[in-house]
Formats: structure tokens, C-alpha cells, sequence
């Protein structure tokens, strides 16, 4: 359950406002992958909308980092019907007309839900789940931002939330283990796999151009971009 970051630098690669390549992209990944900064900063590029995630919203979510068993039910049923509301947003979005980005996608639910809640606890969440009324959309394309548990620690120690900095190793690594499985089956959707170890499109001008370049020349169900390599 990732939390937004502070506001992201303005994106300075020199480069026109162009149409957007999607119109409807889709920013994934762990918690700490940069997933809310890289959307700000591609919805500037092409001028396209944003619909944000608002993890800071769940009341729970202090309390579930700090005690994941006992708060989990709690705070995936208030995600569940926050990205309710978020997905109504993003139809209300579509009908505006303009390009859309965001940074989580509504297939995420589950995916927690399963790391997350006993057995009968999931049964109970799927139940109420299916009864909450989602406008689907799907995206044109996902970008996953890869991320190990040791990057994605480093990452979340940078930023300093103090929040953030009860998760412990073993939850950071189910997770990051999680979105891998996940994205590994995930077909509903192209997918862009971007590897994050040694690739920063945040705090690096040219490592972001070199992202907007593999975006704009997408054209598979599923590639994978690790810097330095053709995949």
C-alpha cells in the first residue's frame, strides 16, 4: 500500500507538449518504486490528467504498518472503497476526453488482499469486493516499476516517512515478491516491466528521456526495459 511522495521536481528534459502515446497509462510497482512522481511528470509531458491514489487517506494505514495482522481487514476494506471512488474519478475522466495517467490500478485489491489477510478474512473481502459497483476500465498500458526489497527500502528510507519506516523486511519482501507473480501472469493489459535497480527516470533527466523513448515506441503485449539492454 504505497504512500505519494513529496511534490516531485518539475521534469526539465527539453522537450515539446506532445500528444500522449496512451490514453489511458497506468504507473504500478512496491512501495517506494516512485510510481506517483513518474505520473506527475509524464501527465506534464503530455499534458494528460491524473487521478492519484491518496494512500494517506486510509486512516488504518499507520496502524496496519505497525501491526499488519491485526489492522490488514481494516485497511483493505478502506482501500477497497477509496479505489471504488478512484475508479469512478477515471470514468469521469474518460468522458472529459483527455488522456488519462495514473499511479495504481484497480487489479492491485487483490493482490494485497492475498499477501495480506487469513483465509476467511479474504473470503469476507472478495464477498463485499463483488458487491461494490466498479466502473472497469483498462489501461493501455501499465508501466511496472521493478524494484528489489533492498531498493525499495533504501528508497523509502530516503523520503523518511515515519510511517513508512514501520515495514518491516519480511512484509517489504512478500511484497515486491507479490507485484513479480502478479505482473508474471497479469494479461489484461500491455505491460512495460521497467527495472528500477540501477534506473532512476525521477532524479535522472537522462534516464527518463530514455524511459518516454521505450513508452512512445511500445508496441508488444509485454517488454521488459533494464538500462544498457534490448529486452
Amino acid at each position: 500500500m504505497s504512500q505519494p511522495p513529496s511534490t516531485p521536481p518539475p521534469l526539465t528534459v527539453t522537450a515539446p507538449q506532445l500528444r500522449a502515446p496512451f490514453r489511458y497509462l497506468v504507473i504500478e510497482g512496491p512501495i517506494g518504486a516512485g510510481k506517483t512522481a513518474l505520473a506527475t511528470r509524464l501527465g506534464a509531458r503530455w499534458s494528460m490528467q491524473t487521478v492519484f491514489e491518496r494512500a494517506a487517506d486510509n486512516p488504518f494505514l499507520d496502524r496496519f504498518y505497525g501491526d499488519t495482522a491485526r489492522h490488514a481487514l481494516s485497511v483493505q476494506l478502506q482501500f477497497l472503497l477509496q479505489r471504488a471512488e478512484r475508479m469512478r474519478a477515471i470514468a469521469d475522466a474518460e468522458a472529459l476526453g483527455p488522456a488519462l495517467v495514473t499511479d495504481f490500478m484497480r487489479d492491485k485489491d487483490e493482490l494485497f488482499a492475498k499477501l495480506t489477510l487469513t483465509d476467511d478474512e479474504l473470503a469476507l473481502y472478495r464477498t463485499l469486493a463483488a458487491r461494490i459497483e466498479l466502473a472497469p476500465r483498462v489501461p493501455d498500458l501499465v508501466i511496472y516499476l521493478q524494484a528489489s526489497p533492498e531498493a525499495s527500502f533504501a528508497r523509502i528510507q530516503k523520503r523518511g516517512m515515519a510511517m513508512e519506516l514501520q515495514i518491516s523486511d519480511a512484509y517489504l519482501r512478500a511484497l515486491c515478491n507479490a507485484y513479480d507473480e502478479f505482473f508474471y501472469h497479469y494479461d489484461q493489459a500491455p505491460v512495460l516491466t521497467v527495472n528500477t535497480e540501477h534506473f532512476d527516470p525521477l532524479a535522472s533527466d537522462a534516464d527518463l528521456a530514455l524511459l518516454i523513448e521505450r513508452i512512445e515506441s511500445m508496441r508488444g503485449r509485454k517488454e521488459f526495459f533494464i538500462k544498457g539492454t534490448t529486452l
